[in-house]
């Protein structure tokens, strides 16, 4: 992998940019907007305020804008399906129907400030009203999936102590299944056309609430959004986030990753339970006054993704690295974006094979994100010179980044064990150049450490990925009697080489792997599957992987 991303101090959300790319200019916005009017404060001239919070500091602040003629005529969120549907919204809009949704929670579900709230929907426009209503009443948002299962909801409804639920007629009867085991839930709302006992229609209610609510005042430090972010081991840990770390941290950046305007349209693919959702399709698009674009596909349909990038002025494209390796499949020759300037990868690193195979049908650069301000330590919590691999943290003392989330709810032990000296850990491991240039190894679980050697798996899938017959691979340690662990590669071959002799093509991959990169990193082990097992994001579960050979499932 090839240079990555350079440290600089202060900086709370990280580009990481393939070689020679540059980013585009910061092209003046509206001297009246919600961005400028925070420039002292970035500036250091003036103290980060007390009191903040998204729906009234900065989505209101972008209504007034609007209907005072100073904000493009592009809408504030627009949405549409693959049945012609389609939503636009203003931000007076916007501001109008969530004020509605606010007083739903507040007078029909008897919610107060502090309560908690799990929202489980799809990609449809109620998520977005329900975010800002809860951000307007105080209310602790809960994400999820539409694919968890009850056992999932059981185990998030009874750790979080949620007051309400809100979900689908779908995902009722699982809700249902496991409600009398959660004594706090008060209330669930189904958003759906028909009915359920026990349940409140959510679409009635608010459709016939007055838009009359006030914003609460809530602290900068107050807590917004909890999220359920899974480990290698044991339950998922509930990561909350405050007021701050996600509503104003926008405001104090420089802009740097999505470097959006009041013009721009931003399309994010990613699901409504994925923390890069509420980042690339609420906060920062939001805090520019640009256009959150959402296409609600019932799922990832590369040809749907390509003609919707053909039909629509998206600017910015957002996606986890699988939304890249598929496009890059299909002949992209055949489409013509109408305005695509700028796409961005997150959640796992990103093979260059397919960043140049991109930019060499496109004519344009997939730039990596990367959510954190890094440092390499040892274990000791040692700054390690430069060429010497350790692990990427976050110095967090004396000053916590405003950019941190809060702490793992109820769970102070796993909160400690984050920090070690000065920083915060994050589990990745990495090494740093002389210009101060970082390069992604691997995270800490999974380090191959085959007869001494300690192999990053990510190297290994780079090397794969560039032989014509791998569509996707996943490499994870297995265990052998000699060596300790190995490395097993799980292949995806492209359709062109399934009818090739796999003895062969396994020695073929073998072979090109100690070419490609160090010899001793290859796969001793490979095996051949449809697909690789993935979470919401498309980050492949290489613990899943990993457990198995083992024998841990």
């Amino acid at each position: 992998m090839k240079l990555l991303f350079k440290l600089q101090s202060l900086k709370l959300f990280w580009t990481l940019k393939p070689p020679n790319r540059t980013f585009h200019g910061h092209p003046r916005l509206l001297s009246s907007d919600v961005y400028s009017q925070y420039e002292s404060v970035r500036q250091g001239k003036q103290e980060i305020p007390k009191y903040f919070n998204f729906a009234s500091d900065v989505l209101d602040k972008w209504s007034e804008i609007e209907k005072a003629g100073k904000r493009p005529s592009n809408p504030a969120f627009w949405w549409v399906n693959d049945k012609g549907e389609e939503v636009k919204w203003s931000f007076e809009e916007l501001g109008f129907l969530s004020r509605k949704v606010a007083n739903v929670l507040t007078k029909e579900c008897g919610l107060q400030k502090g309560d908690r709230l799990i929202l489980i929907l799809p990609r449809i426009p109620e998520w977005w009203l329900v975010k800002v209503a809860c951000m307007r009443a105080g209310i602790v948002i809960i994400p999820g999936t539409s694919q968890l299962s009850a056992k999932d909801i059981l185990y998030r409804l009874q750790a979080s102590k949620a007051a309400c639920i809100i979900t689908t007629d779908k995902l009722a009867p699982a809700v249902d299944s496991v409600a009398s085991q959660c004594q706090l839930l008060k209330t669930k709302l189904m958003v759906s056309n028909g009915r359920r006992e026990g349940w409140l229609n959510f679409t009635e209610l608010y459709q016939n609430q007055s838009d009359d609510h006030s914003c609460v005042k809530t602290r900068i430090q107050d807590p917004m959004i909890i999220f359920f972010t899974s480990g290698t081991t044991g339950f998922p840990k509930m990561a909350q986030h405050s007021q701050g770390s996600l509503g104003f941290r926008p405001l104090l950046s420089e802009r740097y990753w999505l470097d959006s305007t009041p013009s721009n349209v931003i399309w994010n693919t990613a699901d409504t339970g994925w923390i890069l959702t509420s980042v690339a399709s609420f906060f920062e698009p939001w805090v520019f006054g640009s256009c959150v674009f959402i296409h609600n596909l019932p799922q990832t349909d590369s040809a749907v993704i390509l003609n919707t990038l053909c039909r629509f002025p998206i600017d910015t494209l957002v996606g986890a690295p699988t939304l890249f390796r598929m496009l890059v499949q299909n002949d992209l020759s055949k489409y013509k974006f109408m305005n695509l300037k700028y796409c961005i990868s997150g959640g796992e690193p990103l093979n260059p094979e397919v960043m140049e195979q991109w930019k060499s049908q496109t004519g344009l650069d997939i730039c990596e994100v990367y959510g954190q301000t890094e440092m390499i330590i040892d274990k000791n919590a040692n700054i390690l010179p430069p060429g010497q691999p350790g692990e990427i943290a976050i110095r967090s003392k004396p000053i916590r980044p405003l950019g941190f989330f809060s702490e793992y709810l109820d769970n102070p032990k796993k909160t400690a064990e984050t920090e070690r000296g000065d920083f915060y850990v994050t589990g990745d491991r990495g090494i740093m150049d002389e210009e101060g240039y970082f390069q992604f190894i691997g995270r800490n679980d999974d380090i191959i450490i085959s007869s001494g050697y300690r192999i990053g798996p990510f190297e290994v899938e780079n090397a794969l990925i560039e032989h014509p017959a791998v569509v996707e691979s996943a490499v994870v340690s297995s265990p052998d009697p000699l060596r300790g662990e190995v490395v097993k590669a799980f292949v995806v071959l492209s359709p062109n080489f399934s009818s090739t002799d796999r003895e062969r093509l396994i020695s073929d991959l073998q072979d090109h792997v100690k070419k490609t990169t160090a010899p001793y990193k290859y796969p001793r082990k490979v095996e051949f599957v449809k697909e690789l097992p993935k979470t919401i994001t498309g980050k492949i579960k290489r613990n899943e992987l990993r457990d198995k050979e083992w024998g841990r499932t």
